[in-house]
């Protein structure tokens, strides 16, 4: 599918600029399924950052970028791709085979064969989506020269096993990508994502020498620290809220994983969609897997946890 600006109902895109960088916000501040795009424009290089649903509405300001670099790969984060189909795709290379091939993004998710062909054709439908085999892999530390600026990637998976932070230099704007600070939290149910992981990399993101923070989702711009870190603190809160709630499910009484999944602990109870069974199966047996370690939790032959 190849579908161009014209394709598309055109709109006033918020922006917000700093130097040679500008954010894009997508619908809702970049609420998913739209996100927020950031754009580069060095002296020798355009560089977007991920392309999400909102790319396909900014018109020649997106589409004459001379690379892409993608912080992590989700079908959120590839919806533009398709416009820049001669443009090189930098994705880091724990997440490449996803960017390289629908079975590898399935692989990535995890997602079951039960609704796998339905989640494409959604895909396809929503985000105009098309994998990229020529995409190229980075590893930590990689750093472009665009003239006048320069990115500088940080690994910070757990949301995927390739998450990095893209830093802008001079201009000194990072790019947390789905570090997104929003009220659900951390998403770490995909078959690559890793809860010990998450938490270092959120460890680790305040250390980032930047002065504003760009996120893909929800909060949008940071350019105050103090806030910044107040919403950084929040989000890592939520880690703990989630681990209790599961303390409380088991204290009422001891219970299965399915049990545990049918309470939910990332949705709302009874919330339904094709991957939330999967994604909660994965979030809960981690943190599961956690408390066992400790001790807090014990679970017998027949796989019911209780209160260690």
């Amino acid at each position: 599918m190849n579908v161009t600006a014209t394709d598309l109902n055109r709109r006033a895109v918020p922006r917000a600029d700093f130097g040679r960088v500008t954010v894009f916000f997508g619908e809702k501040n970049g609420k998913y399924p739209d996100a927020n795009q950031v754009i580069v424009r060095g002296s020798d290089t355009q560089a977007a950052f991920d392309t999400p649903i909102v790319a396909n509405h900014i018109g020649a300001e997106f589409d004459r970028s001379d690379v892409v670099i993608l912080g992590h790969v989700h079908e959120d984060h590839m919806a533009g791709l398709h416009r820049l189909p001669k443009a090189p795709v930098h994705v880091h290379e724990a997440d490449l085979a996803a960017a390289r091939s629908w079975e590898g993004l399935r692989a990535a998710y995890g997602s079951d064969e039960s609704y796998v062909a339905d989640m494409l054709a959604r895909f396809k439908r929503d985000f105009f989506y098309v994998p990229r085999p020529d995409a190229i892999g980075y590893t930590d530390g990689a750093v472009w020269e665009l003239g006048g600026s320069r990115v500088r990637a940080f690994h910070a998976p757990g949301h995927t096993a390739g998450h990095s932070v893209l830093l802008i230099e001079p201009e000194g704007v990072a790019f947390i990508g789905d570090i997104d600070l929003s009220s659900f939290g951390p998403y770490y149910g995909d078959a690559s994502s890793n809860l010990g992981d998450f938490r270092r990399s959120l460890a680790r993101v305040a250390d980032i020498p930047a002065r504003v923070w760009v996120t893909s989702h929800h909060r949008g711009v940071y350019t105050d620290r103090e806030k910044f870190l107040h919403d950084l603190a929040a989000y890592i809160g939520t880690l703990d809220k989630r681990e209790q709630r599961l303390l409380d499910l088991l204290r009422e009484s001891p219970k299965t994983l399915a049990q545990l999944v049918e309470c939910r602990l990332l949705y709302p109870p009874g919330h339904q969609d094709l991957w939330v069974v999967d994604a909660e199966t994965r979030s809960i047996s981690a943190h599961l897997d956690e408390m066992l370690s400790d001790g807090r939790v014990h679970v017998d032959e027949s796989g019911i946890y209780r209160l260690g």
